[in-house]
């Protein structure tokens, strides 16, 4: 009886061991390796004639497991932190593996204390033109260009994720912009315009520039003041979270005339716009919401016709 009992504790002992071990080796990969997105990807061609549509489902599934299935940054990401984003492309035209299309960017952030999520982007590129062979691999070299499609999502992944963080931090998101503008800096090579310095167009090269310069460093200032002091304290706190929102927006009036075109503006209002209707159209009033109408309409004045419901 008592070699069974050491024999036990033996193998009790041992057995503890190797689950430890176990857990040692492999829950930190899983930790460590998880990945930062939940994006969708919807590919319209209803415009494109031809009986092998199929390439469009193979593409809409490769570049869904190519955003979902990369490791981003060097963050420990939980399931719930992942960030939601959607891409929607509609391709226009067809030309044996040549494609040109549109794509819509979306981006949001959940609210603290809330179900809600807050929408962080809206973007609309209608310069997108790329190659695709079907079943082709979709690899991203940081040091070379090699395909105009697989750059786009990549540089719009690394968007995505430098905005969330700003939200969070302030300025957090420093390095994921600094991994767009690389993928910018490494797509030049291609010659293609939505990625080159074009003046009075609005496109990839300007909106990493805008967001990485210092002279507009007040837009990522703003994003972090509307939603960690304004947005998150919303729910329990509706005057605290609407005066700050407001704050946060008026002050959006020291960029205006600053940049031609106002591209940060309107990356802010083709988001936000109906939030902040949203928000101010109903409950408690603050005390500069007339100012507040005014300055967005100077600012965005493409929502006038929203602005008037929260005057």
């Amino acid at each position: 009886m008592r070699l069974l009992k050491i024999y036990l504790l033996t193998f009790f002992k041992i057995a503890k061991r190797s689950c430890l071990l176990f857990l040692f080796i492999f829950y930190p990969i899983s930790e460590c390796n998880a990945q930062e997105l939940n994006a969708s990807v919807n590919i319209n061609y209803q415009q494109i004639q031809g009986s092998n549509l199929q390439i469009f489902k193979t593409l809409e599934t490769s570049l869904k497991e190519f955003l979902n299935q990369t490791k981003w940054t060097d963050r420990i990401v939980k399931p719930e932190e992942k960030v939601n984003c959607a891409f929607t492309m509609i391709v226009t035209k067809r030309e044996d593996n040549r494609f040109t299309a549109t794509l819509q960017v979306q981006s949001s952030r959940p609210v603290y204390g809330s179900s809600y999520e807050s929408p962080l982007l809206n973007i609309r590129d209608e310069d997108f033109d790329f190659t695709y062979n079907e079943f082709e691999p979709l690899l991203y070299n940081r040091n070379q260009f090699d395909k105009n499609l697989v750059s786009t999502f990549v540089f719009y992944a690394y968007i995505i994720l430098g905005v969330d963080a700003d939200s969070f931090q302030k300025f957090g998101g420093e390095a994921e912009l600094k991994e767009a503008q690389n993928a910018m800096l490494q797509a030049q090579q291609s010659g293609i315009s939505s990625w080159q310095n074009v003046v009075g167009k609005q496109n990839r090269f300007l909106l990493i520039e805008n967001l990485l310069s210092s002279k507009l460093k007040l837009y990522r200032q703003v994003m972090y003041d509307y939603h960690r002091s304004g947005l998150d304290y919303y729910a329990t706190n509706e005057e605290r979270g609407k005066t700050s929102i407001e704050r946060s927006v008026i002050s959006l009036e020291g960029l205006f005339n600053k940049t031609v075109g106002n591209y940060l503006l309107r990356i802010f209002f083709d988001a936000k716009a109906d939030e902040i209707v949203n928000i101010y159209s109903g409950g408690f009033k603050t005390r500069f919401q007339g100012r507040l109408a005014t300055i967005l309409k100077k600012i965005s004045p493409n929502n006038t016709s929203k602005w008037v419901n929260i005057e």
